[in-house]
């Protein structure tokens, strides 16, 4: 970002067309991530491995709701991403645990930003949803 952008968050300081089309915002690695980070159990799972490395009965015990496919598609997924690592521990029977790779833990603090902006304007969101009739 040049030097007279210094107070402009990024997302404002990107010169987009207008209108939008579809197919590059399809394209987009922001919503590429957002898709990821935004379906139902992928911010748990990753904060979970945030704090230590977790076995995968670990991780689906301290999911409440989650199935064992749906862990291991999450886990998969996010493998395949880069942002998890698998290891297989050659016991009998093998025993295999799930961590954060570096790439991964780089996702923990806009996470936590976005988490600490979610908490500290929760009522005010809550309010208007109610004066909007929403839930």
């Amino acid at each position: 970002m040049s030097g007279t952008h210094t107070h402009v968050p990024s997302v404002l300081a990107a010169d987009l067309p207008m209108p939008v089309p579809a197919s590059e915002h399809e394209a987009c690695p922001v919503t590429d991530v957002l898709r990821r980070v935004g379906d139902k159990w992928t911010v748990l799972v990753i904060v979970l491995l945030g704090q230590r490395r977790h076995r995968f009965n670990e991780l689906h015990r301290a999911v409440d709701g989650i199935s064992q496919r749906m862990l291991t598609r999450t886990l998969r997924t996010l493998e395949q991403d880069g942002l998890v690592e698998r290891e297989v521990h050659p016991t009998t029977p093998p025993s295999v645990e799930y961590g954060l790779t570096r790439l991964g833990a780089t996702l923990l603090q806009p996470l936590s930003a976005l988490a600490d902006w979610a908490v500290t304007h929760h009522d005010e969101i809550s309010a208007a949803r109610g004066r909007a009739g929403g839930s």
